[in-house]
């Protein structure tokens, strides 16, 4: 054999391969670093930039450094990457942005830029550093600036060049390899031997190979040989189990047929009573065990079935209870808390009745003079606990594994008759219910065994109307609004709300926990939607007020949330920013248009213009102003007519609110002018838009400023008398966003639900039953994003998903933003005799 050896790795690699290989990987680790050095050098331009933009900004008020976010500042940097910010006077004190950003740098000694690498959040960040020298108390000092953004746009223009720029490379390394692929067909062919061997053996012929292989698959054929091995010995002990189980049953019919035929020749009727006792006493041990053995194939029959439906806790202990005789029956103690009465478990009702009769059987075969306990309570978790305890032997620890294998007995049991198979049955029924086995021994003696099973959580909402039409949906929207008003438009307010609904599985299956801001009645036809497509998905949802939302999420105080839903799209993207967002691409995903997506994490699915709302009664379409400017001029001819007659949200409790006021005082140069006006004729504030459409609609209101359009429209679909005037210079555009949680226990569910929402199906369902528009085509709608718009001729601005929204929250630029709103809309003579607030 050893004639035959030879080395294919000689022939083929010692040489080219080696050479090719240490070449390539030299330039290809030159021109890496090339990359990433050129990459770097673009992108540090504008960080720079965007930190001397912020130092800019920079002022000295009552001795304080302030600081007033520009737009511009992070609006100049990548799109689509994680941005963070600090502002630090001249002895290290926060003044603005994030604390933990520089922990470990210095502070800034001079106005030129300093780069840094460093990992922050769970991402790798480039830091830079600008100083501004501040005066003031007669004494100077530098104010440190620092600006921070991912990496992911410098690696993505790092690997377009290192890609152009190792194509010559590749193609060459293309060639060579070609050619060694000839060469390792050629020094491969001594494998074909094998390949026939194996080919031609019987099914039965396990043996070790034995023909010639080269040096290098030496190694492979022993690791063959010894699976090989391993697979007789498997099959081996595959015998054996069928064996044992045939033997199981012929020793007991041996010993019936032996006894029976020494029955025969007896003559002695005292000696034939006797021999014939003990043929019935084997012939119950035997008939005992195929009775076990049919059960046994029953109940894997019936799992592997899956025929599930929900059984009662008390139904399957009366059931066991009366398939026991009447002597054993006044041995069983049964206590059932009342808790657990009308608990139901999703399982086969078959399979759990056997589970308890086989565990009350053994109790009562082990403790023959003993009391029987079978115990049902409430556990945590949802979970119901089922106790079985008597005063039997009890199972010794090192013996509580082998009795819950098949045929396994434990030392106590030698002298009594049985098969082995009953607590094998309680393992496999107990674990294909995902339930929990539990052996252990009583004080005093006796055995008790643990069974803990998940109890199938009622519907707080029932399944039907999943295919409501989008009148009724709005009526519906129009009636719960007017008569729980105080439970109004939870997206578009920062008031507390905390409303849990469940959508039961129709077949059990995984659960989904979903948070957000959407009131529960609009959220309810896509939650019908969705599980009417995935039976076996469980949504749990979990209303909030959008800042609750919020800071629930940064405190982990939403530990089994997998979906984050909200209107306040700049908390999302805040969200996102600093790290609790996972990232998802998809088909549907790719379909969004780009202001609607961010970094592949929050996701934009609806598509909600924010209108003016009018009194009929009051205005007409003629009368109505249909701009901004209107509006202005409107309210400064006539202050008197409008004074308190004008409603819009109080930016101060809703976040959506202040988002709308951010947007407009950046687009609009009449906003401050506006917001004066609204102070001067005492302008009603709101913390929701359901508490606006209420006022005008009772005749307390006569216009509503920045209203969800999606509300409005609805009412007016469901007959309300009320008219929506789109803004003729510009109508902002809101998409409820979405985003994945990092703490997610099933973070492929949520994409699932995510893809669905984005999917033609979610989109037809938010535009039709849920009101709230969709933001791609749908097939009932095809142009639905520019069906809003038909009532007027507008500039359509959505809020783009963008780290600029972060502006907004900046602590300083959001502080300083409401004092001059209070300045010029609150605090104002008049205000304090206005009621409703």
């Amino acid at each position: 054999m050893s004639s035959n050896v030879f080395s294919i790795r000689s022939r083929i690699f010692v040489v080219a391969a080696v050479l090719l290989l240490c070449s390539s990987a030299a330039l290809a680790v030159f021109l890496h670093d090339y990359a990433q050095r050129a990459a770097d050098r673009a992108f540090d331009r504008l960080l720079a930039a965007s930190a001397l933009s912020i130092a800019g900004a920079v002022q000295i008020e009552d001795n304080q450094v302030t600081m007033e976010l520009p737009f511009a500042a992070l609006a100049m940097l990548s799109g689509n990457e994680r941005v963070f910010y600090t502002v630090r006077n001249a002895q290290g004190k926060l003044v603005t942005g994030y604390d933990d950003l520089d922990r470990d740098l210095p502070l800034a000694s001079s106005a030129d830029a300093i780069f840094d690498d460093a990992h922050y959040r769970r991402d790798d960040v480039r830091i830079s550093t600008v100083g501004r020298l501040a005066s003031f108390n007669q004494q100077a000092g530098w104010v440190t600036v620092r600006v921070a953004e991912t990496r992911g746009a410098r690696q993505a223009l790092a690997k377009e060049i290192l890609n152009r720029s190792v194509l010559p490379l590749l193609i060459m390394v293309a060639v060579a390899l070609s050619l060694l692929w000839f060469g390792v067909t050629y020094a491969l062919a001594p494998l074909k031997l094998i390949e026939n061997e194996l080919r031609y053996r019987k099914p039965d012929d396990l043996h070790a190979l034995t023909s010639p292989v080269p040096r290098e698959v030496r190694r492979l054929v022993d690791a063959l040989n010894g699976f090989m091995l391993r697979l007789q010995g498997m099959l081996n002990n595959l015998n054996s189990l069928v064996a044992d189980a045939a033997h199981q049953v012929r020793t007991p019919l041996a010993s019936l047929r032996a006894q029976s035929e020494v029955a025969l020749e007896e003559t002695n009727p005292e000696k034939m009573r006797e021999r014939l006792a003990r043929i019935h006493l084997n012939a119950c041990r035997a008939s005992q065990l195929v009775n076990q053995l049919l059960m046994d194939a029953t109940i894997t029959h019936r799992l592997e079935s899956r025929r599930n439906d929900l059984v009662g806790i008390a139904e399957i202990i009366n059931e066991t209870r009366q398939r026991i005789g009447p002597q054993d029956l006044q041995r069983l103690r049964i206590s059932i808390a009342p808790e657990v009465r009308r608990a139901r478990v999703w399982g086969d009702r078959v399979a759990l009745r056997e589970m308890l009769r086989n565990l009350v059987d053994n109790a009562l075969r082990y403790a023959p003079e003993g009391v029987v306990e079978i115990q049902a309570d409430q556990l945590p978790g949802n979970r119901v606990g089922l106790t079985v305890s008597d005063r039997g032997p009890g199972i010794s620890s090192d013996e509580r594994e082998i009795v819950l294998e098949r045929f396994g007995r434990g030392s106590a049991a030698e002298a009594m008759p049985g098969s082995g198979l009953g607590l094998s049955i309680v393992k496999s029924v107990v674990e294909a219910h995902t339930g929990t086995l539990t052996l252990r021994n009583r004080r005093g003696g006796g055995l008790m065994v643990c069974v803990t099973l998940p109890i199938s959580m009622t519907a707080a909402i029932g399944r039907a109307g999943a295919s409501v039409s989008m009148v009724c949906a709005a009526a519906l929207m129009a009636l719960a609004s007017l008569v729980t008003p105080q439970a109004a438009d939870a997206q578009a307010t920062g008031a507390p709300s905390d409303t849990i609904t469940r959508y039961p599985a129709a077949h059990g299956g995984t659960i989904l926990t979903i948070a957000g801001s959407t009131d529960t009645i609009l959220f309810a036809p896509l939650a019908l939607a969705f599980q009417k497509s995935h039976t076996n998905v469980e949504l749990v949802y979990h209303e909030l007020g959008t800042r609750q939302l919020y800071e629930q999420t940064i405190a982990n105080a939403l530990p089994h949330a997998d979906v984050l839903i909200s209107s306040a799209v700049d908390l999302q993207i805040r969200l996102a920013n600093d790290g609790y967002a996972l990232h998802h691409d998809s088909e549907y995903v790719r379909r969004l248009p780009s202001w609607a997506v961010w970094r592949s994490e929050v996701f934009g699915f609806t598509f909600e213009p924010i209108v003016m709302v009018y009194n009929q009664k009051r205005f007409s379409e003629k009368t109505v102003p249909r701009s901004r400017q209107a509006l202005l001029s409107l309210l400064e001819q006539d202050p008197a007519g409008m004074r308190g007659r004008i409603g819009t949200y109080d930016i101060a409790v809703s976040s959506v609110g202040h988002l709308l006021a951010v947007q407009d005082a950046m687009l609009s140069s009449n906003f401050w002018g506006l917001a004066n006006a609204f102070g001067q004729v005492e302008i009603q504030l709101e913390a929701n838009t359901i508490d606006i459409l209420d006022k005008i609609e009772t005749g307390k209101l006569d216009l509503g400023y920045n209203v969800l359009g999606s509300y409005a429209m609805a009412r007016q679909a469901a007959g309300h008398a009320l008219g929506i005037v789109v803004p003729q210079d510009y109508v902002l555009v809101l998409s409820r966003a979405a985003l994945i949680a990092r703490s997610s226990t099933h973070p492929q569910l949520a994409a699932m639900f995510l893809d669905w929402l984005l999917s033609p199906a979610g989109q037809q369902v938010a535009a039709n039953q849920a009101g709230l528009g969709a933001i791609t085509a749908t097939p009932a709608e095809k142009d639905y994003p520019s069906g809003p718009f038909a009532l007027s001729q507008s500039i359509v601005q959505p809020i783009a998903l963008t780290p600029a929204l972060l502006v907004g929250l900046d602590q300083q630029r959001h502080s300083r933003f409401l004092r001059n709103w209070k300045r010029l809309v609150t605090d104002t003579p008049g205000r304090a005799s206005m009621t409703g607030h």
